[in-house]
């Protein structure tokens, strides 16, 4: 079969950073690494690009859409009201400037792409299904395939949490079903040749009429150089958890803390709580409170690199996260041989098995607190069933969650794609 050669976007993508510009980075390079392909970006991810080893010109294109993104994203930052909160008033404001990348894009590229120079386009970031794509349509017209996401979003606040969702200043995600009135939204999936959808919630939020062009993709991976270590299953002392993400209520640190305080004070349980955030000070108080200073490590921010020498050191990841769109930690530690212990609920409630984890079903602040004090206290007294879990969550991981796997998985798509565009030719 001829190789393929794809034009890859990704605005936001960035081996320095995290959340979405690092998916960008690992899924566009995963897929170079498989084929012919060029990366497009945005200006601000030029340097560190270079310091990767990239060539400019040669291996990805760096466009400067500075003109209208700047002004946007001070905008979203003045009206969010701090750093790290209000992210669907983020989005918002980024999907109304994005539409200037992709116009830059077409300037640029819009010629080589009606030339037949690339086999298929693949837009990969914005990863939220509320942006649209004018260049859904001009590839349809050009006669090329055109691949959009993995997409994620449209996770709803569940009941029971309106003031987590407050407290994060989500006034947005109130009326965000509005975005399907958005120009060019519909547009965008009637002309997508296929959509990769990151969870089942997004998928049942798009736009039903056109089902069968969706292919169920979580958005995450795994780069093994980054995560190599094995956790070390301990059959006796104290049970060894671990919380890691940003110290915010949504996320439920503090939960963490009320539902294993009897444990703790019996020191049958430690915690590694590895973040930063605004609850950080109640944090803090809590374990003074209560004296936990010798079973409680709050550890604040910790650089990526660090991140797995903590999770190897402890037996459980703890993460009564209530609305997570992805859940990268919860591979990070399956990768590392450390058991998930979730909330049955968005991308974590996906991603973790009865194979790969325990799972606490989703309910009121109550209900999840009493739920992971049942389940650590269990643990606490007999762990015999996390050797099992351990050892699947690792597999699992190595056999569909890598980037390269990932990668793979692309490029098959993309071969489909391909042989249906020559046989409509013929």
């Amino acid at each position: 079969m001829k190789s393929i050669r794809a034009l890859l976007i990704a605005e936001a993508a960035n081996p320095e950073w995290s959340s979405v510009p690092l998916i960008g980075w690992s899924l566009s390079t995963a897929i170079a690494g498989e084929i012919d392909a060029h990366i497009v970006t945005q200006i601000r991810n030029r340097d560190a690009f270079v310091r990767a080893g990239l060539k400019e010109g040669v291996d990805f294109t760096a466009i400067d859409s500075e003109a209208i993104e700047r002004p946007f994203w001070r905008l979203a930052g003045w009206l969010r009201g701090g750093q790290g909160i209000g992210w669907t008033t983020q989005t918002a404001l980024s999907s109304l400037s994005y539409p200037y990348f992709e116009h830059l894009v077409w300037k640029q590229f819009g010629a080589r792409i009606s030339n037949g120079e690339f086999g298929v386009v693949h837009r990969i970031t914005p990863l939220t299904p509320t942006a649209p794509s004018s260049l859904a349509k001009r590839c349809a017209k050009a006669g090329v395939p055109f691949v959009l996401g993995p997409l994620n979003g449209g996770v709803p606040w569940p009941e029971g949490f309106d003031r987590e969702r407050r407290q994060e200043k989500e006034w947005l995600s109130y009326v965000r079903a509005a975005y399907r009135m958005l120009p060019g939204i519909r547009q965008t999936y009637r002309y997508a040749t296929k959509v990769l959808v990151g969870s089942r919630f997004t998928q049942g939020d798009l736009p039903a009429a056109y089902r069968d062009k969706y292919i169920y993709m979580p958005e995450n991976g795994i780069d093994p150089g980054r995560f190599w270590r094995t956790a070390k299953n301990r059959d006796s002392g104290a049970l060894r958890a671990v919380f890691v993400g940003r110290l915010v209520p949504y996320k439920g640190p503090d939960m963490l803390l009320e539902s294993a305080l009897e444990l703790l004070r019996s020191g049958s349980m430690t915690i590694d709580i590895v973040g930063d955030g605004p609850l950080m000070p109640e944090l803090r108080a809590f374990v003074q409170i209560h004296n936990l200073d010798s079973v409680v490590t709050l550890h604040g921010w910790v650089a990526n690199e660090r991140v797995q020498d903590i999770l190897c050191q402890c037996e459980v990841l703890a993460f009564p996260s209530i609305r997570e769109f992805g859940g990268g930690v919860v591979l990070e530690a399956m990768a590392l041989g450390v058991v998930p212990i979730v909330v049955d609920y968005a991308g974590p409630g996906e991603l973790v098995t009865a194979e790969t984890g325990l799972k606490i079903p989703i309910g009121t602040r109550k209900d999840i607190v009493a739920g992971f004090h049942e389940t650590l206290a269990r643990l606490a007294k007999d762990r015999s069933e996390l050797a099992v879990l351990s050892r699947n969550g690792c597999d699992q991981v190595k056999r569909i969650f890598t980037w390269s796997a990932k990668a793979r998985s692309i490029r098959e798509i993309y071969e489909r794609l391909s042989y249906h565009t020559r046989l409509a030719g013929e």
